[in-house]
């Protein structure tokens, strides 16, 4: 049978298509059947991220950075927080270029407090690398973090207290224009971290590790140091006997006068010393070292500012006393300085000493926040010393801090910060501030439920100053009030005066912050340590058990037990 072209090409196109279709339908169904299984995927892969943020405070957050992260259910937790901690780290370098940009841009239009502002904020940043490398680096290893909870949490801690600081800088007027800029990007990074800082709290605390080997204090057996000198447990490694025998010793003489104990470098005004100021003396000092390096300063006053870089480690400051050995200077905000950078001595590198000396910001009342002393130093020490100031006198700003029968003075807020700080057989003395300003003794400013920071006053004397002694029923006088919405301060088997207001303690606004944050008292003495007619916030606790109260210990707290051992400084590790 003959077909026409025409109807020949018309059949061959039909049987074509069909075979086309019978294609397409094979394609569609095999997608349709694959479609659950990938759905299915997904949801797994959700349930899972939602589990892991389960307890954060930013979970939408944390859920959107975890999703990212490829085959999730084979991903333990230590590599989900080594990941969050790259992530963040990004979120570090994209607001330093922001910040950076901000200033090359405004360069001629900044005020004077704007650009030490910008300066903080980038140095502060830097500070937040370094501390989230370390965490990084104690996640390492067989051991991974269980055995190191503490440090991370003290780093990952450091690393959020930094961002506001930042902000802060930029709180105070025109320059919260240039806050908003720049805020975005800070807040991330916080909430980063406070995601981090949830999910530490699902690892189990320390395991036997064949990978440690411990003693007191622990220490890895290789020779690798962190930054800081320390080792990857976060704990000193330069206590030799030598130290010890140098650190017990209360007053050094300088070379070649015969005694058998010999400092570092000396100080000294009338030019019998290596310098006669002591930024020399800190510049000279070994950088990155891995043992005690001594600072002898004479007596005299030495009027400057001087800053302890964080290369500057194990650096030792040791005078004649309080009142003979003095370092003076007046930065003030009201000046055009941050409070931040207001500091007459700042210390960051790590294992810093200070002994038997004064440190005095004289900008008086009227220039309001003028620094002492900042310290951001960990495991930072300071014995026999005396901090004199008036608004922000101690900035206790971050990490692990001890201070040991020291005297402060000031008037508002004049013992603040975000350390994990505590004050053993202390001093504490308010002063008479300006007309209608009041007086309060502390300002913590922990940001975050889980931030292991709090401001411990143990076994102190709470009282006024000779100036207010006189007239201290004309100011009204606190032991304490919010600065962050965690904030987090306990005063313990201390002596305190009738200056102290009945109601003890001071909102910051309103009722910020009254239900989040954690005021204790716990056995204090005195007419002021009355607790019967105190605030009622939901935040404010009377102690009533010395299990309780010995969380807040040296002990416990800055466990003090693996570092302070060393220093020659004297200190009792729980209540008493």
């Amino acid at each position: 049978m003959n077909i026409p072209r025409k109807t020949k090409f018309s059949l061959t196109s039909t049987i074509s298509i069909f075979t086309i279709f019978l294609l397409m339908l094979k394609t569609t169904l095999k997608a349709t059947s694959q479609k659950p299984q990938i759905h299915l995927h997904v949801q797994n892969h959700l349930q899972l991220a939602q589990s892991h943020c389960d307890g954060t405070l930013y979970t939408d957050l944390c859920i959107s950075t975890l999703s990212n992260i490829p085959h999730l259910h084979k991903k333990s937790l230590t590599e989900i927080l080594r990941y969050v901690i790259s992530v963040t780290e990004a979120e570090v370098r994209a607001s330093a270029t922001n910040i950076s940009g901000l200033e090359s841009v405004n360069r001629h239009t900044l005020s004077r407090l704007q650009h030490f502002a910008v300066r903080d904020c980038l140095e502060l940043l830097a500070d937040t690398t370094d501390e989230l490398d370390t965490v990084l680096d104690e996640m390492t290893g067989q051991c991974g973090p269980s055995n190191n909870v503490s440090n991370i949490r003290t780093y990952l801690s450091a690393a959020m207290t930094y961002q506001y600081t930042c902000l802060d800088g930029f709180d105070v007027g025109s320059s919260k224009t240039l806050r908003r800029l720049i805020e975005t990007g800070l807040l991330n990074i916080t909430h980063h971290v406070s995601n981090s800082l949830a999910m530490l709290n699902k690892i189990r605390g320390p395991r036997h590790c064949k990978d440690k080997t411990m003693s007191s204090p622990p220490y890895h057996d290789d020779d690798l140091h962190d930054r800081n000198g320390l080792d990857r447990a976060g704990l000193p490694r330069w206590m030799e006997k030598k130290d010890r025998r140098l650190l017990q010793t209360a007053k050094p003489a300088s070379p070649g006068s015969g005694t058998t104990t010999q400092v570092d470098i000396v100080v000294a005004k009338d030019g019998s010393g290596n310098f006669t100021t002591i930024r020399e003396a800190v510049a000279a000092a070994r950088n990155w070292s891995t043992t005690r390096f001594v600072i002898y300063i004479k007596t005299g006053a030495y009027f400057e500012n001087v800053e302890v870089k964080k290369k500057k480690t194990n650096i030792m400051f040791l005078g004649d006393g309080i009142g003979k050995t003095v370092i003076k200077a007046k930065r003030n905000v009201a000046d055009g300085y941050t409070t931040f950078r207001s500091a007459t001595l700042a210390v960051v590198g790590a294992g810093f000493i200070a002994k038997d000396l004064t440190v005095e910001n004289y900008a008086g009342p009227a220039k309001h926040q003028a620094v002492a002393l900042r310290s951001g130093s960990d495991f930072s020490a300071f014995y026999r010393c005396s901090f004199i100031g008036y608004q922000d006198t101690l900035y206790t700003h971050s990490l692990r801090q001890f201070y040991r029968e020291c005297d402060i003075y000031g008037t508002v807020d004049f013992i603040f910060g975000n350390a994990a700080v505590v004050f053993q057989l202390c001093n504490l003395y308010a002063r008479t501030p300006l007309p209608n300003q009041k007086n309060v003794y502390t300002a913590q400013s922990r940001k975050d439920p889980n931030q292991n920071t709090g401001i411990s006053i143990l076994n102190c004397k709470v009282a006024p100053a000779a100036d207010l002694a006189a007239n201290k029923t004309a100011y009204k006088t606190f032991l304490g009030r919010p600065w962050k919405d965690y904030s987090r301060t306990i005063f313990m088997l201390s002596y305190i005066d009738d200056v102290v207001d009945p109601a003890g303690w001071l909102e910051w606004s309103g009722d910020f912050a009254l239900s989040t944050l954690y005021y204790g008292e716990y056995k204090n003495r005195g007419p002021g340590a009355n607790t019967s007619a105190r605030v009622t916030w939901p935040g404010y606790n009377v102690i009533n058990n010395s299990s309780d109260a010995s969380n807040f210990t040296v002990g416990k707290f800055i466990l003090g037990g693996e570092w302070l051992q060393s220093y020659g400084i004297p200190y009792y590790l729980d209540l008493d």
